[in-house]
């Protein structure tokens, strides 16, 4: 069996990591990364998904990445990572400001999401619609969940279709799980993600 040395490496540290408590178990589970991935929809991130011509979730894109989007045809980017894990771009609203594209920052922390999270999403979702949207965290595993809840709840598309792209990416548990069961039921949806 082959194994890639430096994700071997990067697995083990962030094992390592977890069993002494030096970064948080959420943090941890969306940090580890396999090999860089190739571009999709002109992004270079983990677990890129296009869900339409006019929208696209992933983890997060790359400096460089930042740096084309508007030339990829991006309008707007929503983030919803917090802003302070190790592969953050500190200065990714400026890039995307230099370039004319929109940035919308809805941190979520992965411990407590929340309603207000979804409202704040959806609001900027119709606000930017038309738009060619980029939504975003560090894994495309919050990204992903929001994303779903829009289409659901605001957007009123098939549930079992907008769950099968999660499903793509990770399957919710924990609080995830209650998450996106609780908001379901806050939009009278009567779909049980599974």
């Amino acid at each position: 069996m082959f194994v890639r040395l430096p994700f071997l490496f990067q697995s083990v540290a962030v094992a390592a990591a977890l069993l002494y408590g030096a970064v948080p178990a959420a943090s941890a589970a969306e940090s580890v990364a396999g090999p860089a991935p190739a571009p999709v929809a002109g992004i270079v991130a983990p677990n890129t998904l296009v869900v339409s011509s006019r929208l696209v979730t992933a983890g997060q894109p790359t400096r460089e990445s930042l740096s084309r989007l508007k030339a990829e045809g991006y309008d707007a980017v929503i983030s919803l990572a917090p802003g302070n894990t190790p592969d953050a771009v500190p200065d990714e609203a400026a890039i995307l400001a230099a370039q004319g594209v929109e940035f919308v920052h809805i941190p979520i922390p992965w411990a407590k999401p929340e309603s207000t999270h979804l409202d704040a999403m959806a609001s900027a979702m119709r606000r930017l619609q038309g738009r060619k949207v980029l939504i975003h965290c560090q894994m495309n595993m919050r990204a992903s969940v929001l994303t779903f809840l829009y289409r659901t709840v605001h957007a009123k598309e098939d549930p079992a279709a907008a769950w099968s792209d999660v499903k793509k990416i990770w399957t919710p548990r924990d609080q995830w799980k209650g998450y996106v069961d609780a908001e379901l039921v806050r939009g009278g949806i009567g779909f049980k993600a599974q």
